[in-house]
């Protein structure tokens, strides 16, 4: 066998081992950080904090990692971390011990902003290793690698249900053992990044998108409008979810904790599609879909009684999920080469977009009630109608 034989082979390989180690991390990763929008109701009643301060809360968080996500994404497409991972997950760990015994207002939002920093290191870099590992099936290693994170985020609220509100704010510290245990992950697969570093020495020839540079910077910008669509209600049902249940149906704290559990794991299951069915039959139909497919559904939800309710987030989840592995891969494939910069502006315009969107929502909450929220969300996966003017861009699957 010849050395470029040799070569090429492992890269036609999905390396599973190391998807299963990533999406693992990102599972870990998300459901620690889930925690802090699953103690909300907590906190809400610890610290006797409005609806706008909770999304200040949130808006700390999720802007702290999409501010330095894009800067973390072209800093290391052009100097490499592989041990970054294991930095970034000590700052989450700092954040959940200070979380678990802030005295004050001002810490907690510390504790989001160390958390969020956290998130800005983690993705690009680890969504760079899941391309790394793809094996020429980006669709799917990115799916498999997404599909970790939202399990985490489902997880999390079914933890805070089952042990933090039992316990108290200060169980949240144990949690810290969760973070140890993801920074030995990520330090062997940072090991196996490094190892992959030295190996790529020379890098394979990367083929064009083939548009016109205004016509990229057209179709970035649709892409971007759909993020915007599909995070800005996904803030809805994560921040303020389980306070429309307790406010309109006058359920418990541990019910309403454990349907937006459902909500959540049916965005995660919905995640494992979106990726390899865009690489067989392309990534536009699946964005199209995924986003404006849910508009009925969506506006049936402000209407319908507790069982419809669930019953309705269930599906709203689940399709909704699959468009972001689609728009990730379809924007790296319109800019190939820069995959921490393309991970990172996505990433992070995701949070900063789930930030603006839960503190404008807290303050529209505080003014007009929850129910309004929800009336007023249920219209803005019409926007997926953007889907529509994005050229096709699905090259041929390598054998």
């Amino acid at each position: 066998m010849t050395t470029s034989t040799q070569s090429a082979a492992p890269a036609q390989d999905t390396r599973f081992r190391v998807l299963g180690a990533i999406s693992f991390s990102h599972f870990l990763n998300d459901m620690l950080q889930s925690l802090l929008v699953a103690l909300y109701p907590l906190l809400k009643g610890n610290y006797h904090l409005s609806f706008a301060e909770i999304g200040l809360l949130t808006f700390t968080f999720q802007c702290t990692a999409s501010l330095l996500q894009p800067l973390v994404g072209i800093y290391t497409d052009k100097k490499p971390q592989p041990y970054s991972l294991v930095f970034g997950m000590g700052s989450t760990l700092i954040g959940l011990l200070l979380l678990s015994s802030a005295g004050s207002f001002p810490l907690l939002l510390l504790a989001a902003a160390l958390i969020g920093t956290g998130s800005s290191i983690f993705h690009p870099e680890s969504s760079r290793v899941a391309r790394m590992a793809s094996g020429g099936r980006p669709g799917l290693a990115q799916s498999i690698f997404q599909v970790g994170g939202n399990a985490g985020s489902a997880t999390g609220p079914l933890l805070a249900a089952l042990i933090v509100l039992p316990l108290g704010q200060a169980s949240v510290a144990w949690f810290s053992l969760v973070a140890l245990l993801a920074m030995h992950v990520l330090f062997r697969v940072g090991r196996w990044y490094a190892h992959q570093q030295r190996q790529a020495k020379k890098a394979a020839a990367i083929a064009p998108s083939g548009l016109s540079s205004g016509r990229v910077k057209l179709t970035l910008l649709l892409l971007l409008l759909l993020v915007f669509s599909k995070h800005f209600y996904l803030a809805s049902i994560s921040s303020y979810y389980t306070f429309y249940l307790i406010h309109h149906f006058h359920i418990g704290v541990q019910s309403a904790q454990l349907l937006l559990f459902l909500f959540l794991f049916a965005v995660a299951a919905g995640t494992v599609l979106g990726g390899p069915i865009g690489d067989a039959i392309g990534r536009k139909r699946v964005i199209g879909f995924s986003i404006l497919g849910i508009a009925p559904l969506t506006l049936l939800l402000p209407h319908a009684n507790l069982f419809w309710t669930a019953a309705l987030s269930l599906p709203i989840g689940f399709i909704l999920a699959s468009a972001f592995p689609a728009i990730l891969i379809y924007a790296q494939e319109l800019l190939p080469g820069k995959v921490g910069m393309v991970s990172g502006m996505f990433f992070g315009f995701a949070f900063g977009i789930g930030g603006i969107g839960a503190a404008v929502l807290g303050e529209l909450a505080d003014l007009r009630g929850i129910e309004f929220v929800y009336q007023l969300c249920a219209f803005l996966p019409l926007l997926g109608l953007a889907a529509l003017a994005l050229p096709n861009l699905h090259p041929k699957a390598k054998a």
